[in-house]
């Protein structure tokens, strides 16, 4: 599973997403869209939009998402949550 989390800096939303998956040994590369355009134009591209967190799950797009949202989908994926 690849998972990419788009994030703003000090976003405690994203902060709290990281937090989970950390906690469940998901691994996931970061992407700062506060810092590089590019990652801000491929979040926009995927997403429509520029919310943080967005997250790439496999290519499923999880625009603006809460823990809640993460967890429902890694749950249909089978995580035990």
């Amino acid at each position: 599973m690849k998972v990419i989390l788009y994030r703003k800096s000090g976003c405690p939303w994203a902060a709290a997403v990281m937090g989970f998956l950390n906690e469940l040994a998901v691994p996931f590369e970061v992407r700062n869209v506060s810092v590089n355009d590019r990652f801000a134009r491929e979040v926009e591209e995927k997403s429509g939009q520029c919310k943080s967190p967005t997250l790439d799950i496999d290519g499923k797009i999880l625009a603006d998402a809460s823990v809640e949202d993460v967890a429902e989908h890694l749950e249909k994926l089978g995580w035990k949550i």
